[in-house]
């Protein structure tokens, strides 16, 4: 009895100094929590939930929504002159001239490519790894792109789920500190560095546990499989400084984890004191009826936003219903507002209030360097491995 209650106290001392550990640091100083807070003041309602929502290429009437400020950040809108189109109507037409965030996947390099993750990861050179994504961040931000839906750090040990190739394998020790590299190399020292991207680390979280393979299925694991596991390459990568992490599309114990207030609020920022925003993944609010869970997309985005997501990313969910839910009592306006708050955090420090437009000329200048090539021969190189 005494054994186990010693182990029992040093497991919770562990988890306490691995909570300290983790601990990010604050993204923004004082002074521009201050331009946080007087945004967020000006904001209406609708405005507000345009913050927490994003939309991609091809939405009707996108011109439209950017003017009346009802959209934070879009994806795949590529290219510097396709982006500053997007953006004028944002920073010179929109009430407040709030810009974008354009976001992309730019997962194994964006126009010099590199070896996919999974290979990269054979290379256990992180130095290698990180000048890599650096890399992929200069050539992605030069054309408008400033957030990156990589690394992908889900642990994965079926081959017969397909996404294993976008992650760096089985163990997570090697993928926690690959995770921490990928992170380093897009998000550089400053992510107000016009040639940094912001990172977000994806799938959080245990999405790689899916019975059977099957994408998109239940994980059923223990709290201690999902601490010992899946979680250490998502702390690794908020450790790092990443600034956005995507909640999953699998369900975990039951419990969706676009709706898991245990790991997105109580471990992700009670623990880990993660500093920036949440998003979901592709319509993945929406799929919440499908779960099971809510049984339209009210309940759904009442579900997804009380638990922690903080940008739905193309259902439209939040747009229509976080107004209405506010209006009603069912959601408190301080949950949307903290939400606002940690997106607008992440686009200040990533230099888009002050510098929102993308360069034409550093455009043409940054793809398929002879620099950028040696890169990639190098990491192809060390990347090649005899099963």
């Amino acid at each position: 009895m005494r054994r186990s209650r010693g182990s029992l106290v040093l497991t919770i001392v562990l988890v306490l100094l691995a909570a300290v550990a983790v601990a990010q640091p604050a993204l923004l100083d004082a002074a521009s929590e201050q331009r946080v807070e007087s945004l967020l003041q000006r904001m209406t309602l609708a405005e507000k939930a345009g913050q927490l929502s994003q939309y991609p290429d091809g939405t009707p009437d996108l011109e439209g929504i950017v003017r009346r400020g009802e959209v934070g950040a879009v994806l795949n809108v590529v290219g510097a002159e396709k982006v500053n189109a997007l953006q004028r109507i944002a920073v010179d037409e929109a009430r407040l001239h709030v810009p974008l965030l354009f976001g992309s996947d730019v997962v194994h390099g964006f126009r010099t490519i590199f070896p996919v993750p999974l290979a990269s990861a054979a290379s256990f050179d992180l130095e290698l790894i990180e000048r890599a994504e650096r890399v992929a961040a200069r050539e992605a931000s030069a054309a408008g792109v400033k957030w990156t839906f990589a690394p992908m750090v889900d642990i994965a040990r079926d081959p017969r789920w397909g996404r294993i190739v976008e992650g760096a394998g089985e163990d997570p020790f090697l993928s926690a500190a690959i995770a921490a590299a990928r992170v380093r190399g897009f998000q550089g020292r400053n992510l107000a560095d016009p040639e940094s991207v912001v990172a977000c680390a994806k799938h959080y979280v245990a999405y790689g546990a899916a019975q059977g393979g099957r994408d998109y299925d239940a994980a059923d694991i223990s709290e201690q499989t999902l601490r010992e596991v899946y979680l250490p390459p998502f702390a690794a990568a908020v450790k790092a400084g990443a600034a956005t992490l995507m909640a999953a599309f699998n369900d975990l114990g039951g419990v969706p984890a676009s709706a898991n207030r245990h790991t997105l609020t109580e471990i992700l920022r009670g623990e880990w004191r993660f500093a920036g925003f949440v998003v979901s993944d592709w319509g993945s609010i929406h799929e919440l009826v499908a779960h099971g869970i809510a049984v339209d997309d009210a309940e759904a985005a009442r579900a997804a936003i009380t638990a922690g997501v903080d940008v739905d990313m193309a259902a439209g969910a939040y747009a229509v219903e976080v107004p209405r839910l506010v209006e009603s009592g069912v959601v408190p306006i301080a949950v949307v507002d903290e939400a606002v708050r940690r997106v607008l955090r992440v686009k200040i420090a990533a230099g888009l209030l002050d510098a929102p437009f993308a360069d034409p000329a550093r455009e043409r200048a940054a793809m398929l360097t002879p620099a950028h090539a040696s890169v990639a021969r190098e990491l192809a190189r060390e990347s090649i491995v005899l099963l």
